[in-house]
Formats: structure tokens, sequence, C-alpha cells
């Protein structure tokens, strides 16, 4: 009996993520966790391209120097918006809104969040899509899950990502922000899965394109509790959601601020 069992208690071992695919905190194991974390991969669904695009990573050493030198978040309100350029994206914000108020307007029918918001968060993110990143997603996401520091939570956005090269959303050539963020507004790969919506009805969802990606914007907040028609200040309904987007309470605050600001 236990030369029978033996083998496949071996094999259940071997099956499970937390043997599968060990973190590391230098490149020295990248290339060997990749092949473990394949498996993952394929029975978490990831197909044929995906799994291409794992293979094809590249530790990303200007991600995990990022990521262990945060310091925007350590600021003051009044210093975080200084350095962020909130007076510039107000400014430009409510040109925005009076260029395509019918735009906004149908968010707001469709998602109940208001155009400031939407603005304000877009501005933050990436200046209105004017820079995206220059790191490519895959590999950013991939090593970041890798990486012992936070792998558990960038284990789902990594899965996410290959999905979405399967899907054809995204390629192993796409740009986002180092920490493999994506599109105008800057999802994590696996909340660009789960809450992305084809605003435009072409039958795909482009984070690049700022339809899409404002609209999956919306989509995000009203799924994780946005109340349509209720405020977004300090002590209002929809104040606690704005943490569901970034968990740094400067940024919050900001959002609400500029959100406030541009809606008038």
């Amino acid at each position: 009996m236990r030369r029978l069992l033996a083998p496949a208690l071996i094999s259940a071992l071997l099956a499970s993520p937390a043997l599968a695919a060990t973190c590391g905190n230098s490149s020295a194991g990248f290339d060997s966790w990749k092949q473990a974390f394949s498996a993952e991969a394929k029975r978490a669904g990831v197909r044929k391209a995906g799994l291409q695009a794992l293979a094809n990573a590249q530790y990303a050493r200007r991600t995990i120097a990022a990521d262990r030198n945060q310091k925007s978040f350590k600021y003051s309100l009044e210093k975080f918006m200084q350095i962020r350029g909130s007076a510039t994206i107000v400014a430009q914000g409510r040109k925005r809104k009076a260029r395509n108020p019918d735009f906004y307007a149908a968010l707001e029918r469709k998602y109940g969040v208001p155009a400031g918001v939407l603005i304000a968060i877009h501005g933050m993110e990436t200046a209105f899509g004017n820079y995206m990143g220059d790191s490519q997603v895959v590999s950013a996401i991939v090593t970041l899950t890798y990486d012992c520091r936070r792998s558990d939570f960038f284990r789902p956005h990594a899965l996410g990502a290959l999905k979405l090269v399967d899907q054809g959303a995204i390629s192993a050539a796409t740009l986002g922000a180092k920490h493999g963020e994506l599109g105008h507004t800057q999802f994590l790969p696996g909340n660009a899965l789960e809450y992305g919506q084809d605003w435009d009805g072409n039958g795909r969802v482009d984070f690049y394109n700022m339809g899409d990606a404002l609209a999956s914007t919306a989509n995000y907040l009203r799924q994780k509790g946005w109340k349509p028609g209720k405020g977004y200040q300090p002590g209002e309904p929809n104040y606690r959601v704005l943490k569901e987007w970034n968990a740094a309470s400067v940024y919050q605050q900001s959002l609400a601020i500029m959100g406030r600001q541009i809606d008038g």
C-alpha cells in the first residue's frame, strides 16, 4: 500500500501551486520559475498564445527597481497634488468635458459615475493618454509575480495578462506602466479581464481606445459599489469606492478634489 500511495502523493504535492512556482528575489531563478508557472497557467486555462508570451517574458529589472523605490504616496496631499499636476489636470479636464459632453453623459447614464471622477483618473494615470508607459506589460507583471515581495497579489494579474494575450486584447509586446498596468487608465491585467467594456461595439475590448478604457473604468467603480446620484466627497457614500481604484489616501483625496473641480 505504501508503494502505491507514494507516487500519488508526490504527484499531488508537485501539482500544488505553492511548490510548483517558488518565488525569488533576483533574476537567477526566473527562467526555471517560468517553467513551473507555465503548468499553473495551463491549469488556469491559459492557452497557446498566452503560454508563448510567458515563455518569452524577460526579467524586468526596471520594474523591480520601481517597485522597491516608491515614494510619491508618502507625500502630503498638497505635495502629491503638486507633483501630479492637479491644476493642469483640472484645467484640461474641464475643456475635455466641454468638448465631448455627450460622451461623458452617456457614460454616467450607463454606469452612474460622473465625468469629473473619470476625467480625473484619466489625467492622473496617463495625462489623458499622452503617456501610457514604456514597459512590456507581460514581462512586468510576470516579473512581479515571480518576485517574493507581493507574489500572491500579482499572480491573478499575471494569469489575466496571459489570458488577454490569448484573446488578442494585448500581445507580448504591448507597452504599459512599470507595474504592468495598461491603457488609458492603467488597469492591472486581472481587472482588465474582469471589468473590461467594449464601448465602441467593435467586438473587442481595447484599453488603448479611450472609450473602452473609460467605460471599463466606470464599470469597475460601479461593480465595486458606486451608487449613482450619490456624492463622492469625504463622508459621502461613494468616497470609499475611490479607494478601490487606488488604496493610497492621498490619491483618493486628490480624485475627490479634482473630480469636484472638473464637474464644477
